[in-house]
């Protein structure tokens, strides 16, 4: 463990933050580095879930039909993509068949607004009907007696849950690698990572084995993934989702957030999920708007319907270290964010660089406080001993994986006596400057652009041995959680790599609570794409 801090130590180390900088942005004309070449027509991506609704109602279709539609392509591609730690089918077509019934006794005006939508849930948000395991043995079995306040009022609003999705356990990871049960595949590629730790809930929407799915946001857990299974990703600005039935982990993180094939369906879900909770005292009163309403479809769209639109694009996501097939697939997002009307500069955030090590130290302290509930007594599979420390030792050795000890090792380290100072209060000190970067860049632009990943998914055991190449992916990301700010992630092209291409996810940054604005952004910029389609190859032939 001493290299890694040294590391952070050093990166901590007293520097002058200089002004930042403006400089015009530099158009360039390709829209991507690299030709999808899947089967499916290109065009703005539909709905799914105005579809199902539309079905529904008008008796074109019954939720057991589209349920089994899923269900099926759920069991074709499971056995390769393996998204899912536990799918609860029969509970599914159950629920469909309820709310079939319901709408055939005259309750259509009763129906809500994700009515017959399959939602797939991360593991680590707790569901009263299933396993909630946080991808990991130490809660192997464990159901628990309430659903996540996110879980409920998804299905309040009719969502019928299909399953539990994979990730890395307890969110603690990048590629899904480090989930206890199994490795998930990305379905672009079935020999790449979907990146982490919600790798199961966006593997899950890109191979439409749902509709939507829930995920969580640490440090990029919900962004990442999502670019690299070319779906869209929405990090929440921190309180505007109640993280009650949240297993935690870095509880002044911690987002819910949510991933969909187009903005508009991740637009719906943070319409149902938003909004203040009294079981979770962090969450925000701020307004819940209808996510929808701003969003126009493409045949009402002026010329430039961006017009005097500031955007940012942040210098130093595109220096050293990143892909230059992502640097051009981005290039070429605000080339075309350009062209839809708006001003597009390069910004400097100062402190941008900071943000990682101070990151890994605040996240891993609070997780070796947060985790210490599990512990075979409280929480947790038990094993048996002769006394109490054994059994907390062996309890804990057996249960968790080596990933997640060597984070609680880290973060006690930097918590104990004699080293409070030169780790924690340290890392605190650069939050605080994080949060200023950004702000004052938030005066000046409406829209912060930078990748979401600073390359394209890599191969499955690639970073497996090297933890800090593993960290040092979540640069992009792990910002936009020391400030709070919301964020969402578009696809935007395509690198080379496997059959037909690896998607690129454009991040979008807004200042606190802006989530309408980065959606009606995202929304506009998906839907005037031309000649590019981010379903993956797997699904031309189901």
């Amino acid at each position: 463990m001493p290299p890694p801090l040294q590391a952070h130590r050093m990166l901590l180390s007293h520097r002058r933050i200089s002004p930042a900088p403006r400089r015009r942005f530099t158009a360039v004309s390709s829209l991507s580095s690299a030709p999808a070449k899947t089967a499916v027509a290109p065009g703005p991506p539909p709905s799914s879930i105005l579809s199902i609704r539309d079905s529904l109602l008008s008796g074109e279709r019954t939720a057991a039909d589209i349920t089994s539609e899923y269900l099926s392509r759920l069991r074709r591609t499971e056995p390769s993509v393996r998204s899912f730690i536990h799918v609860a089918d029969a509970a599914a077509e159950r629920d469909a068949e309820e709310l079939d019934r319901r709408i055939a006794s005259g309750g259509k005006d009763a129906v809500g607004p994700l009515a017959g939508v399959l939602v797939g849930v991360k593991d680590n948000l707790c569901t009263v009907d299933m396993p909630s395991t946080g991808g990991s043995r130490i809660l192997d079995g464990f159901q628990p007696a309430y659903d996540a306040t996110a879980v409920r009022r998804l299905r309040d609003a009719g969502a019928i849950v299909v399953g539990k999705t994979n990730l890395d356990e307890f969110g603690m990871g990048s590629t899904t690698e480090g989930s206890a049960y199994q490795v998930t595949k990305n379905p672009w590629d079935d020999s790449r990572v979907p990146g982490g730790s919600s790798g199961g809930s966006a593997s899950a929407v890109s191979a439409r084995q749902c509709v939507v799915s829930l995920g969580s946001d640490t440090g990029g857990s919900v962004r990442q993934p999502a670019s690299f299974c070319g779906v869209v990703g929405l990090k929440p600005t921190y309180g505007r989702v109640s993280r009650f039935g949240l297993m935690a982990y870095a509880s002044s993180l911690d987002v819910v957030g949510c991933f969909g094939s187009s903005v508009f369906d991740t637009a719906t879900m943070l319409s149902v999920i938003a909004g203040h909770d009294k079981m979770d005292s962090t969450s925000s009163s701020h307004d819940v708007p209808d996510y929808r309403s701003d969003l126009v479809s493409l045949n009402l769209l002026e010329s430039k319907p961006l017009n005097n639109l500031r955007i940012g694009i942040v210098q130093e996501t595109l220096g050293e270290g990143v892909d230059t097939g992502v640097i051009s697939s981005i290039k070429a997002a605000a080339s075309h964010l350009e062209q839809l009307g708006s001003v597009v500069e390069e910004v400097s955030l100062p402190s941008f660089s900071l943000g990682l090590p101070a990151y890994y130290i605040l996240a891993s302290s609070e997780a070796s406080s947060n985790l210490s509930r599990y512990d075979g007594i409280r929480y947790g599979k038990q094993v048996s001993a002769d006394e109490l420390n054994e059994l907390y030792g062996d309890s804990r050795a057996s249960g968790l994986g080596h990933e997640v000890k060597m984070r609680i090792l880290m973060g006690t380290y930097a918590l104990s006596a004699g080293y409070y100072d030169a780790y924690y209060k340290r890392a605190q000190q650069v939050r605080t400057l994080v949060k200023k970067s950004f702000e004052e860049a938030l005066k000046r632009y409406d829209v912060l652009i930078s990748p979401a990943a600073p390359s394209a998914a890599y191969k499955i055991g690639e970073k497996t041995n090297d933890p800090l190449a593993m960290y040092a992916g979540d640069i992009m990301t792990v910002n936009v959680n020391l400030a709070g700010l919301p964020a969402l992630v578009v696809p935007c092209g395509f690198v080379e790599g496997g059959s037909a291409g690896l998607p690129v996810g454009l991040q979008m940054i807004g200042s606190p609570f802006s989530e309408g604005n980065l959606l009606r952004v995202g929304h506009i910029f998906e839907q005037t794409l031309q000649d590019v389609s981010f379903v993956p190859p797997m699904l031309a032939d189901l």
